[in-house]
């Protein structure tokens, strides 16, 4: 049975109370990867994979998710800033429901608006050069949705 693929409030209902989540910032060259620690307070970056096929992209991150006792993914859903879903949301939620069959951890979906707009500007402002934040972008983007699906969650919990 493939995996759960639901919101990210929704998906935590599916998820061990403690356990690293896996964050996904899927581009069309590359997909950012971030994980979390195991009581999800804090996104650390872990690599860029740079896509090849879907079966060894998603090898490459089932391998991660498993070197990390993962218990779950959040993938960054690119919302256009009126709500609507376009080509980028529709290919993220292609890309779920065919990593869903490969996995029984929960496939949660957050809204990333502007998190690349965001994470350029705080690359910038350290005065990386623009070659080097190529490099790093993906996987920056990738910690800052997962950062952020992490603060969300820890409001829930009621955490401070």
């Amino acid at each position: 049975m493939p995996a759960l693929i639901l919101p990210l409030i929704e998906a935590a209902t599916h998820w061990p109370e403690r356990g690293a989540l896996v964050g996904l910032d899927l581009g069309t060259k590359t997909i950012g990867v971030a994980v979390s620690n195991p009581d999800r307070r804090l996104a650390t970056g872990v690599e860029t994979i740079q896509r090849k096929a879907f079966k060894a992209d998603a090898a490459r991150l089932i391998s991660i998710a498993n070197e990390r006792n993962a218990v779950g993914f959040v993938l960054g859903l690119p919302i256009n800033m009126d709500g609507s879903e376009g080509p980028r949301a529709q290919s993220t939620r292609a890309f779920a429901r065919n990593f869903s069959r490969l996995t029984d951890l929960a496939l949660a979906l957050w809204d990333e608006r502007l998190s690349t707009v965001a994470v350029e500007r705080e690359l910038i402002g350290m005065d990386m050069s623009r070659a080097r934040r190529a490099e790093v972008i993906d996987e920056h983007a990738a910690i800052f949705i997962l950062q952020g699906a992490l603060d969300r969650l820890a409001t829930l919990r009621g955490d401070r």
